[in-house]
């Protein structure tokens, strides 16, 4: 790597270690922190891009990747944090787990003792309450995007699994839509029994993997 590209990449990186500052509240060092390392990545593969051509090109190419690594990803504001502790309260005791991922979206996994028996895609009761409140959480927070994951146990074939884990998401969707939440916020997806996360040899496994996944995202400014 020729010295102009290398002295932008170690700033970029440097720009990392600086965005925890003291005087930083949690939001603002969570945002700043993943803009700085998006913007020291950007910097490199701007930089690996523009290899073949002179060291100025290449620093610019480094500048570039700079700034198109800062622009991306999920911001983690306050309004998701509260919606976070809305729905840990809102879930409490019904083994709902609510988390934030490690790109900043808010995730609720909801198994199937909560969620669908198997073969079936009717809501169970239990789980509309927890609805009702997300519904809510997400009227507060007009500006973030829901993506609804449905799963299957391994339990019947993918021409039966495919659509099922699909219409699993659809009627989470349909619950959230008839509860004032705009549907063009809400993408669904199905992966069938593709991706388990636990033993599909034992009830409890299968029990694990039938399972909806629903992510919440804030897009970085």
């Amino acid at each position: 790597m020729k010295q102009p590209v290398l002295s932008l990449v170690l700033i970029a990186f440097t720009a990392a270690s600086l965005a925890g500052c003291a005087d930083m509240n949690e939001t603002q060092k969570t945002t700043g922190t993943g803009a700085a390392i998006g913007a020291g990545v950007g910097a490199v593969l701007g930089a690996m891009t523009a290899g073949g051509h002179s060291g100025r090109s290449a620093a610019t190419g480094a500048v570039l990747g700079a700034a198109v690594g800062a622009g991306g990803g999920y911001l983690w504001s306050q309004h998701m944090q509260k919606q976070k502790e809305a729905m840990e309260q809102a879930s409490q005791g019904t083994g709902v787990s609510v988390s934030q991922t490690s790109d900043n979206q808010l995730k609720l996994n909801i198994p199937s003792d909560v969620s669908f028996d198997s073969g079936r895609y009717d809501i169970k009761s239990n789980l509309r309450p927890v609805l009702d409140r997300f519904a809510v959480t997400l009227q507060q927070n007009p500006v973030t995007t829901v993506r609804i994951i449905g799963h299957t146990d391994n339990t019947g074939s993918d021409a039966i699994n495919n659509p099922l884990s699909v219409n699993r998401a659809k009627a989470t969707r349909e619950y959230l839509v008839a509860h004032g939440v705009a549907m063009n916020r809400i993408a669904i997806d199905g992966r069938g029994s593709h991706e388990p996360i636990a033993d599909n040899g034992t009830p409890n496994g299968r029990a694990a993997n039938r399972r909806v996944e629903i992510f919440v995202a804030e897009a970085a400014k």
